[in-house]
């Protein structure tokens, strides 16, 4: 049984996996979704061809993965890919964000990382030759963000976890892709807070977009899938400049 699963697939950019995943993989059996949101899992059910099999619950919590582990065991499928998409974030000072939001910043932490490293250990034994891994980070973890402090440093965990399984996984030819994109056209500013950036605006991508071409780069067996030229410009430079100066640029932006 070849199966693939995707997280966070009621909205946004797992939603979109879940709807490209049946091309990029013909021969899937079934497609597991787990999300929170039961209602939009029987929905997304009835836009796509391949079954799946629905598992709703809190990530930030362990009953779901009861489900999931009970089901495997029982199965033992062939996971051809894993999707680790669940994730939100919170923008504003850290301490202004104590305030109101102290909760959230701690939420995010445990969301973005450990249920996304919980999820992958409780996989890696249905992992065979060939298949894949997707972890959705953020152009955000390529350096600091001020004013966005504690996603950026989830997304920056995320992508250095994601490169060293991937150099870990090589022997068995299994391959870890971090997708790195910029602002991306979702439900995700819902919970974050509208962007009023226009840097953010003027490189805003739609996440079709931002999925297929972290799709292809999964293929191709890269490491990390930056979608356009201008997060991949900012890729390079933030490999370049010293963290100082780029906390400065970001400092005249955000003003």
């Amino acid at each position: 049984m070849k199966i693939a699963i995707v997280t966070g697939a009621s909205s946004g950019m797992g939603r979109e996996f879940v709807h490209q995943l049946e091309y990029f993989y013909r021969g899937l059996d079934e497609i597991w979704v787990v999300a929170r949101r039961r209602e939009r899992l029987e929905e997304l059910k009835q836009e796509v061809r391949t079954p799946l099999r629905i598992f709703d619950g809190d990530l930030t919590k362990k009953k779901v993965y009861r489900g999931i582990e009970e089901t495997l065991t029982d199965l033992k499928p062939d996971i051809r890919m894993l999707v680790n998409g669940a994730g939100f974030g919170k923008s504003g000072r850290v301490e202004d964000l104590v305030q109101k939001e102290r909760k959230a910043q701690t939420e995010m932490v445990t969301l973005n990382c450990r249920s996304l490293t919980r999820m992958t250990l409780l996989c890696l034994p249905y992992f065979t030759k060939g298949s894949r891994i997707i972890n959705l980070a953020s152009a955000a973890a390529f350096c600091p963000q001020p004013g966005f402090a504690v996603y950026a440093a989830t997304k920056a965990y995320v992508l250095s976890f994601s490169r060293s399984l991937g150099a870990e996984m090589k022997d068995r030819g299994i391959i870890v892709t971090a997708v790195c994109p910029g602002p991306v056209d979702t439900e995700f500013f819902q919970t974050s807070g509208e962007v009023s950036s226009p840097l953010k605006k003027l490189t805003m991508a739609s996440a079709p977009k931002v999925v297929h071409q972290a799709l292809k780069d999964s293929r191709a067996g890269k490491a990390v899938s930056v979608y356009g030229i201008p997060m991949k410009a900012v890729r390079i430079l933030t490999g370049i400049l010293p963290c100082s100066l780029i906390l400065k640029a970001e400092e005249l932006f955000t003003k």
